[in-house]
């Protein structure tokens, strides 16, 4: 059996998302997702995401694709998850590229960096989210 992991927020999941996940299960026999929690998004990488690990966890594993939801607590957690779960082939989003060639050499794991599915992200629908309010509210108050 071949192991995959990767690892992500997947705040508001979207296309962009399942389009990567369906990539990296592809790419082996059981797909794990490490997922960031509210804590680790907050204090680690000063982000707020709109729904909480326990919502973005059940949407995860509603997710043919997916067959294991782990945390992600830290940083440096990601040598030990692979030698853990015996994980074969390490996959991210391109825009991480490099970043992670280390567990090549310290697990033997192969590291992927897949594209992104272009012109979604999530970066991009919370702006467009947040224009479209203000937008919005901005008339209501007008009208």
């Amino acid at each position: 059996m071949k192991r995959v992991i990767t690892y992500g927020t997947f705040d508001m999941l979207h296309y962009g998302h399942i389009n990567l996940l369906k990539r990296a299960k592809e790419m082996g026999d059981y797909l794990i997702v490490a997922l960031s929690t509210d804590e680790f998004n907050w204090h680690s990488k000063q982000k707020k995401t709109y729904f909480s690990y326990e919502k973005r966890k059940q949407l995860l594993e509603a997710i043919r694709y997916v067959d294991l939801v782990i945390p992600e607590e830290a940083w440096d957690q990601k040598t030990s998850d692979v030698k853990l779960y015996k994980v074969d082939t390490f996959v991210m989003g391109d825009d991480w590229a490099g970043q992670f060639d280390f567990l090549q050499d310290e697990t033997d794991a192969e590291v992927v960096y897949l594209a992104r599915t272009p012109e979604i992200s999530t970066t991009q629908i919370k702006k467009d989210l947040n224009t479209k309010n203000l937008t919005t509210n901005h008339k209501s108050k007008t009208d």
